[in-house]
């Protein structure tokens, strides 16, 4: 029996759906680096796990930079408008791989790439980079969701990376509990809304809010409040910002400062992408919610910094305050907001790095300073010591507690004014209510550093603290430095040698970014003015 198969050719058959690969290469990248990253670390000689594998990470993160900045004004909707490419996810971008890059610069020679391997460490840290951008580029509640989780669970294990040490695991175990509880809530807000709007596009939940009496809905108004509580996971905002103190002390430095910038930069750039676009009809009914979550943030972060003596517990509820002040951008629902909390965005990230790349350093034996840990007290007298290290963390305490001629300034002037300019000057108030209270721990750490010496300055490598010779014991004796404190109370004389290269680098270049874009502000104005341009909705 002969069986003759004939193919019928349909043509109404669907084809896949366009993508545009100019809009898609800086995600593109991204993926491409991560996956050779990882291959490449396969390799066994220890040069190319050690020093070929860091580079090529620095090299997928140039690219894409690059690209990004080609792409500006570029602006597209890509993968049937599961995703848009504007400036905001652009800028956003930019931040992110500006903080992978230092992150990679501080742990050349950490203990995390040599624990978990050279190819994995580097490879997660730039899947994580690939779900912020997926993040801050989403238009639709399932692409949102994908970003989120991608930029998460590498996190979860770089939070472990250094596995030899209890305080990593229990920060990555921590951190793995709370992500997930925030996951699972986020999710399921998700779910409600789809359920009250019909659509997970943004477009069509915010054409669904326009056309009917939505924003009174009950089961809307449920899914809105778990989002918002799922995001403030991410994002450490109070009350759920608990795990935020315990996390960045147990995990690695470098890790600790690329999630305190880039992970707080995708929370808010999300936020901003799903309520002053997908719920903007709805903003009477959530911004006086947002609004008071920003305001108790602001005060819990800044308190609870107070009594802090580890200096990463301490950024922790700094950070927790940060992003109240950042959050307040996002209630009032302009232009001007989306424009003040993206440049805030930008400055948190050199106020941070500066500060985190000075605790890595004083973390680790560099020929500098024997390593103390992360102790306040072990930065007194660290202007006499190591002026490499005291400027940098000096230069960060000031810019993030707002003085003038420092960048932190120039951000919270312009949050200010977008909270003053959309009637909630309350919030304004309380914004500078507490940047008064953030000075009690920030000067705190600058007085440490160039008013104090003696008890709390570290020892010497050998542990003890060499005393003076009794004359006439032995010629050789009698011939060594004294190596005791001096009457001042510090070391006897500052020392001369720098850092690691590659820290003292990332400490000096965001230090003195600091202090010039605090000056010249103009170039961060024009290019944070392209973030809100791309949202529709907001004026």
């Amino acid at each position: 029996m002969n069986f003759v198969t004939t193919t019928h050719h349909d043509p109404t058959h669907i084809a896949g759906p366009h993508i545009d690969w100019a809009g898609l290469s800086p995600i593109v990248a991204l993926a491409a680096g991560a996956l050779i990253v990882l291959l490449v670390g396969l390799l066994r000689p220890a040069f190319i796990r050690e020093q070929v594998v860091p580079a090529l990470t620095l090299v997928a993160l140039g690219v894409t930079i690059g690209l990004a900045i080609w792409r500006f004004d570029h602006h597209a909707q890509i993968i049937s408008n599961a995703l848009v490419i504007d400036d905001l996810a652009l800028i956003l971008d930019l931040v992110f791989c500006v903080s992978a890059f230092a992150a990679v610069l501080l742990s050349w020679r950490a203990a995390g790439p040599r624990e978990a391997g050279h190819g994995e460490y580097h490879s997660l840290l730039l899947f994580s980079v690939l779900g912020m951008a997926i993040l801050v580029s989403a238009q639709n509640l399932v692409s949102l969701f994908i970003g989120f989780e991608l930029l998460s669970i590498p996190l979860y294990v770089l939070c472990a990376s250094e596995f030899r040490r209890e305080g990593s695991l229990e920060s990555g175990l921590k951190y793995l509990v709370i992500g997930s509880v925030g996951s699972a809530t986020l999710v399921y807000g998700l779910a409600l809304i789809y359920g009250a709007t019909g659509s997970t596009d943004f477009s069509g939940i915010a054409a669904a809010l326009a056309q009917g009496n939505l924003a009174t809905d009950p089961l809307l108004l449920i899914g809105l409040a778990l989002v918002v509580v799922g995001f403030a996971f991410k994002a450490s905002v109070a009350p759920f910002h608990q795990w935020t103190p315990d996390v960045y002390e147990g995990a690695p430095t470098p890790i600790t400062g690329f999630m305190a910038t880039a992970t707080k930069a995708a929370a808010l750039g999300v936020f901003l992408r799903f309520f002053d676009v997908a719920v903007i009809g709805a903003q009477d009914t959530w911004a006086p919610l947002i609004a008071a979550i920003a305001a108790i943030t602001i005060i819990v972060g800044n308190v609870g910094a107070l009594g802090q003596s580890s200096m990463k517990r301490l950024l922790g509820y700094s950070g927790v305050a940060q992003a109240g002040y950042m959050l307040s951008g996002v209630v009032v629902g302009t232009k001007l907001g989306v424009d003040a909390t993206v440049l805030y965005l930008m400055v948190y990230l050199g106020m941070n790095m500066a500060a985190f790349a000075v605790i890595v350093s004083m973390e680790r034996d560099d020929g500098v300073l024997p390593p103390v840990g992360d102790d306040i007290a072990s930065m007194s007298g660290l202007g006499r010591r190591s002026p490499w290290l005291a400027w940098p963390m000096t230069i960060a305490m000031l810019s993030l507690a707002g003085i003038p001629a420092t960048v932190g300034f120039i951000g919270k002037f312009q949050l200010i004014h977008a909270l003053v300019d959309g009637d909630y000057t309350w919030l304004a108030i309380v914004l500078v209510i507490g940047s008064m209270i953030s000075l009690g721990y920030y000067l705190r750490v600058v007085a440490t550093i160039w008013m104090s010496g003696g008890a709390g300055a570290p020892v010497p490598a050998g542990g003890e603290m060499a005393l003076a010779p009794i004359a006439g014991g032995s010629p050789e004796a009698d011939e060594e430095p004294i190596s005791a404190p001096s009457s001042g109370g510090g070391w006897s004389a500052a020392v001369s040698t720098m850092p690691h290269p590659e820290v003292a680098l990332v400490a000096v270049v965001f230090a003195a970014a600091s202090i010039f874009f605090g000056i010249v502000p103009s170039p961060l104005f024009n290019l944070a003015a392209h973030a809100g341009q791309g949202l529709a909705g907001i004026f």
